[in-house]
C-alpha cells in the first residue's frame, strides 16, 4: 500500500510529500521546499530508504531542499527539463526573494528527466508522470490508480489553479493540464503543492464551468 506524509516547511509554506510503499520502505521526496535536513530527520524517524527526489516543477519553493537531499542520501533527482532555466537561476531567486547572503548553488544537470519517463515504481506501487505545463514550462503531476492519489504540485489547488502570470506561464496551457486532471476518477484526493486537500469530484464543477 502507499502510504505518504505532507510536511508543511518554508516561508511560502510548502507542502513536501514523503511518498512511500508500505512494505519495502521505498521512498519518494516530492517538492523538498527549502530545508532539507529537517525533512532527512523525519525520513529517518520513520526508517524510509530513499529513492529518489521528484519536482512537480522547478520553482525554488519547491526545490531548495533537493539538493541537501541528493547530497544526505546519494540519490537521483528528478525534473522536467523544460524547467531546467528555473533551476539554473534559483540561486539569483532565492538571493532576490528571500534576501540569502549565501544563496544556494544551482543544479548542474537534472539526473532524471520527467519529460522522457511515464511512470516510476516503489516497491509495487506505481506513479503515473502527467504533464501539466501552464504554470512553468515543465511542469508535472504524479498520480497513483491504485490509491486514487494525485499529487498536483502547483498546477490545481483546493478551488484554485497555478498561476500563470510568468512572462513563461501559459493560461491556455493551464486550462488543457486542468482539462487532463478532470479526466482523472471524480474520487481522486488531490494532494496539492499549497494549501488543504480537495478532490477531483469538488474542482471539476469550477473547471468546466472556468473553462467555456
Amino acid at each position: 500500500m502507499l502510504k505518504y506524509e505532507k510536511l508543511v516547511i518554508g516561508m511560502l509554506s510548502t507542502n513536501c510529500y514523503l511518498v512511500w510503499d508500505e512494505d519495502t520502505k521505498e521512498c519518494l521526496v516530492i517538492d523538498p521546499a527549502d530545508d532539507g535536513v529537517s525533512i532527512s530527520e523525519e525520513i529517518n524517524s520513520r526508517k524510509l530508504n530513499v529513492k529518489t527526489i521528484f519536482l512537480t516543477h522547478g520553482h525554488l519553493d519547491h526545490s531548495l531542499g533537493a539538493l541537501d537531499l541528493k547530497l544526505i542520501y546519494n540519490v537521483d533527482f528528478g525534473c522536467n527539463s523544460k524547467d531546467k532555466f528555473i533551476l539554473d537561476r534559483q540561486d539569483e531567486t532565492a538571493k532576490y526573494f528571500f534576501k540569502e547572503k549565501n544563496p544556494p548553488p544551482n543544479f548542474v544537470k537534472i539526473d532524471i528527466d520527467l519529460d522522457k519517463i511515464k511512470s516510476f515504481k516503489l516497491g509495487d506501487e506505481v506513479l503515473e508522470i502527467i504533464k501539466t505545463p501552464g504554470h512553468t514550462p515543465g511542469g508535472v503531476c504524479f498520480y497513483n490508480k491504485k490509491n486514487k492519489l494525485l499529487f498536483s504540485g502547483d498546477t490545481l489547488f483546493a478551488g484554485l489553479r497555478g498561476r500563470t502570470d510568468f512572462s513563461y506561464g501559459s493560461t491556455p496551457k493551464i486550462f488543457e493540464s486542468l482539462k487532463k486532471l478532470m479526466k482523472l476518477p471524480k474520487d481522486t484526493l488531490v494532494l496539492p503543492g499549497h494549501g488543504e486537500e480537495t478532490t477531483i469530484e469538488r474542482e471539476s464543477k469550477r473547471y468546466v464551468l472556468d473553462s467555456q
